[in-house]
């Protein structure tokens, strides 16, 4: 027969076993809660860039596109001869899907014809300080536009290159294959996966401006 003792004595043993068990199992979930930050890839915009594509692994397959259609899985060398092109004619990055793909610069947006005539213009920048005699400075520079929804909109009247190529695509990346148009002046300017480029003919484009990975700017080349 038990004892008052012996009672108490199972009473505090029961009650730590308790405590150790439930110590034990908020370890337990505790330690494999879900993470709250999204993949890198589910977030979109451009993770590789065309400077990195010869570092790819040559055996690593990504989405190809040819002519604006995705054909299929290939390699980085497989899917430029299937465009006829060199490994570094094409842009890499991630598309809609979240998946690594390869397009020919702007072959999703060919260039636009040039501006005839415009649409309204979009709202002007804040007006420079005013002279002495009360007559605002005027910037000095050329109009610069933007193509969107198959019209040229101005954004200024006159405008600095810099400050044309900062209003046109600060803070805006691209997918590969995909472009994005402007002009200032008689120049047409496009952004394409990495960089800004120029062309005097529309159609012949060089390099102007190099972009990170953050979708910012560099210096005007």
């Amino acid at each position: 027969m038990a004892t008052p003792s012996d009672n108490k004595v199972f009473l505090i043993a029961g009650g730590a076993a308790a405590i150790v068990v439930a110590v034990a199992l908020a370890l337990w979930f505790g330690r494999g809660a879900a993470p709250t930050e999204p993949p890198p890839a589910s977030k979109g915009g451009l993770t590789v860039d065309v400077a990195e594509a010869p570092s790819l692994e040559s055996t690593r397959e990504l989405r190809c596109f040819v002519a604006g259609r995705f054909v299929g899985m290939a390699t980085l060398t497989q899917c430029a001869e299937r465009n006829g092109l060199a490994t570094d004619a094409l842009d890499v990055g991630i598309d809609e899907t979240g998946a690594l793909a390869a397009a020919p610069t702007a072959s999703l947006a060919p260039p636009p014809t040039e501006p005839i005539e415009m649409v309204e213009a979009e709202p002007l920048p804040d007006m420079p300080p005013a002279t002495d005699a009360g007559q605002p400075v005027a910037a000095p520079g050329e109009t610069c536009l933007r193509h969107v929804g198959g019209d040229w909109r101005q954004v200024s009247g006159s405008m600095s290159l810099s400050a044309c190529i900062q209003a046109l695509y600060s803070g805006t990346c691209v997918r590969p294959g995909d472009a994005l148009y402007g002009r200032w002046g008689n120049t047409t300017l496009r952004l394409v996966p990495g960089r800004v480029e120029r062309s005097e003919n529309n159609a012949d484009f060089r390099t102007l401006v190099e972009q990170d990975r953050r979708c910012n700017l560099g210096p005007v080349n």
